[in-house]
């Protein structure tokens, strides 16, 4: 009886932590703005627009939606160099902002499914895991 007890006590504790960990889109979505707020809004400003010349736009992003990965990376280990945004080169530095992968995953998750952006899919944890400083 007590091994029936603990086989069924570990098949919750499993459908608990794998529900956890595959929050729905509108959650990490919601989650991610509130990341934006407290890390990217400074250079990035409220809507997305960036600072021309200085900070790239996340609004209607190109280099967003064709660089997936690449925007990970720089938010996971940062940035430095060219990068092209809508047809104006950027040429700064972006730190690494201290994230873990959950919240890398929410906010790349608010941007890409706002201010006209549109993301066909979602972003997740391990995706961001599986992401390495080359």
């Amino acid at each position: 009886m007590k091994i029936l007890i603990g086989i069924v006590g570990l098949f919750i504790l499993f459908k608990v932590t794998w529900l956890y960990q595959k929050k729905p889109l509108e959650q990490s979505i919601t989650d991610g703005e509130e990341i934006y707020q407290d890390f990217c809004i400074q250079c990035h400003l409220d809507v997305g627009e960036g600072v021309s010349g200085v900070f790239p736009p996340l609004a209607k992003s190109d280099y967003l939606v064709n660089n997936t990965e690449m925007s990970i990376r720089g938010l996971k280990f940062g940035m430095s160099g060219p990068i092209m945004v809508n047809g104006v080169e950027y040429n700064g530095v972006m730190q690494d902002q201290g994230l873990d992968d959950v919240e890398i995953a929410d906010v790349m998750n608010y941007i890409l499914n706002n201010w006209g952006n549109e993301f066909k899919g979602m972003i997740t944890e391990e995706q961001v895991a599986s992401i390495n400083d080359e």
